[in-house]
């Protein structure tokens, strides 16, 4: 078993303080893979409110006495009082993160998002960036650096609107095709400029071409080939605005070998032809 842990105050006991409007009071993580089991059992729950994301295999907890196997990519969401028993069996490989929060707005916060308030867990997605943020709280709390608590915060609400956006898509298709999506508009962020094949995109992803180009344009609502116009155009408005770049060198730049060709895709997205931009943007 691994574990790294932080606590506000280098102290395990619980923090309620009502004082202040948001406050993080402790975060860790447990990859739990040998050793004996991790048992939690508080009956009469916690006074402060907590949050847990696996991260990696699965979990059991029990909520009105019924066991429940959580798995990889969904939140725990406890409230204050509310019961709390589950364990972590080295055989299901279970990673998880962890957080404590308290203060007088926490209420408002949460009901701003779309967490279900008839159950406990909710599935939430898998991304590393859920990961990357409760290891900044980790770490924000362990060297306590200036300002720490109000990152705390921040980081908090962050995981908070990643988790309500993945709700409130995944009723469009659930989270999992959710991250399809964004690895594929990061893939064509970075690789605009080249030649895509959008049929052999979604087929090294062992996807259906004519399901992704669907989802694609449900979520980001456009298609993936409009979408890569959209940033060769929109790079290619930058080039010509600079006095370093012809129309050819501009077109080469954003994935076109044919500048007639740039041209009169250039015209019908902008309204004028990349010349006509050129001039129009240079410097007196």
């Amino acid at each position: 078993m691994y574990t790294n842990v932080a606590y506000l105050y280098n102290s395990v006991s619980v923090v309620k303080d009502l004082t202040v409007p948001f406050l993080v009071t402790s975060c860790g993580y447990y990859r739990v893979n040998d050793g004996p089991t991790i048992k939690t059992n508080r009956p009469k729950g916690r006074r402060d409110y907590q949050l847990l994301y696996i991260a990696e295999g699965k979990a059991s907890f029990f909520f009105n006495g019924i066991e429940q196997i959580v798995s990889k990519g969904h939140m725990i969401l406890f409230r204050p009082y509310e019961p709390q028993s589950y364990f972590y069996y080295p055989k299901d490989q279970c990673e998880v993160f962890w957080v404590h929060f308290t203060g007088n707005e926490v209420d408002k916060v949460l009901s701003a998002c779309a967490f279900p308030t008839d159950k406990n867990f909710f599935y939430s997605g898998i991304s590393a960036d859920y990961q990357w943020l409760f290891s900044q709280m980790i770490q924000e709390m362990q060297l306590r650096r200036a300002n720490y608590k109000s990152l705390l915060t921040m980081l908090l609400q962050h995981v908070f609107l990643l988790a309500d956006r993945s709700l409130r898509e995944g009723e469009r298709g659930g989270a999992d095709a959710l991250n399809d999506i964004k690895r594929a508009t990061r893939y064509f962020n970075e690789h605009y400029n080249t030649p895509i094949n959008i049929e052999e995109y979604a087929e090294s992803l062992h996807m259906s071409p004519c399901w992704f180009i669907r989802r694609f344009k449900q979520v980001v609502k456009v298609t993936p080939m409009q979408y890569i116009l959209s940033l060769r155009m929109a790079n290619a408005k930058t080039l010509l605005e600079t006095k370093d770049y012809n129309v050819t060198e501009t077109a080469n730049a954003v994935g076109y070998e044919n500048a007639l060709y740039f041209s009169r895709l250039f015209s019908k997205h902008v309204g004028m032809s990349p010349s006509e931009y050129k001039k129009l943007h240079a410097e007196p």
